[in-house]
């Protein structure tokens, strides 16, 4: 089986490990805009060889995992040039403006629009995991848009590395997102610029953080490349989070205002129940 892999960071050097694990006899062929990445990942052993374009027509299979603005320009063009018994998905976190854009691509067919929901903070080909995406699931829109067999040829790799898959419209699919996984994002980054600007009046403030800080704070290392053409592809979704979510900071600053103690530990009560959904969340762990 000859893997192509567009954008070797965390998601698709994490698939070529686990590529590597299941299919020892696959090769592994990596296509990136940058070098130095692509070098990594050929002396980490991810890929077995550095690629291009031109020798997608041999491919099998083609994971896409760069930044959603760009998929949206560069799957049009891979498609064209892959083989009609190949199978093309994709690992981005917003998945209507993709599936937009090539709903009326005469090789619609051969793509299958994926998310799998796991990662790290970290990015490159560095921060790759074996076993990243045991256990985590992964969203799948259109699915009846992508041949039956290509499908099942996804579908059966999914399963080899544990994944649970779900099916779901790219429009549900990009709000519920916000909520779960945008907005914890954003939240990680004005939390993180908060302390910033307070820590260059106050030195010692970061002696002073724990393990909550560092928990909270964690995803506002992740990469604003990555991120910034998420936030602007889900726009109006986002908004609405947002929207949601200051209203619930200004509801707690107002109960705090009149020192209704009561009303605060009704809230941090009624919010503990999140527990229950949580604890059925398997954690990664770099």
């Amino acid at each position: 089986m000859n893997v192509f892999i567009i954008g070797i960071g965390l998601i698709g050097g994490s698939f070529a490990k686990d590529i590597k694990r299941l299919h020892p006899e696959s090769k592994i062929y990596g296509i990136d805009t940058d070098k130095d990445h692509l070098q990594q990942a050929l002396d980490l052993k991810l890929i077995d060889f550095m690629s291009a374009y031109e020798e997608l027509e041999k491919a099998d299979m083609v994971l896409v995992s760069i930044p959603v603005d760009a998929s949206v320009t560069e799957l049009p063009k891979i498609l064209e040039l892959v083989n009609d018994d190949c199978v093309v998905f994709d690992g981005g976190s917003t998945k209507n403006l993709i599936c937009k854009a090539l709903e009326d691509h005469h090789k619609r067919r051969n793509f299958l629009a994926c998310h799998p929901i796991a990662g790290t903070e970290f990015s490159g080909p560095s921060a790759a995991i074996e076993h990243l995406y045991e256990g985590k699931t992964n969203i799948i829109c259109e699915v009846e848009k992508t041949a039956f067999k290509l499908q099942e040829r996804a579908l059966e790799l999914f399963r080899e590395m544990g994944m649970r898959i779900r099916y779901m419209n790219p429009e549900a699919h990009d709000k519920h997102i916000a909520y779960v996984s945008h907005l914890s994002h954003i939240s990680s980054f004005m939390l993180g610029k908060t302390v910033i600007e307070k820590e260059k009046n106050e030195r010692d403030i970061f002696d002073m953080a724990g393990s909550g800080f560092e928990s909270t704070v964690r995803l506002a290392k992740s990469s604003p490349a990555m991120w910034t053409p998420i936030f602007e592809q889900n726009k109006e979704n986002v908004i609405e989070t947002l929207e949601e979510y200051i209203a619930n900071l200004e509801a707690f600053k107002e109960l705090l205002l009149r020192q209704d103690y009561e009303g605060i530990y009704k809230e941090m009560n009624d919010t503990n129940k999140i527990k229950e959904i949580l604890d059925g969340i398997p954690l990664t762990k770099k």
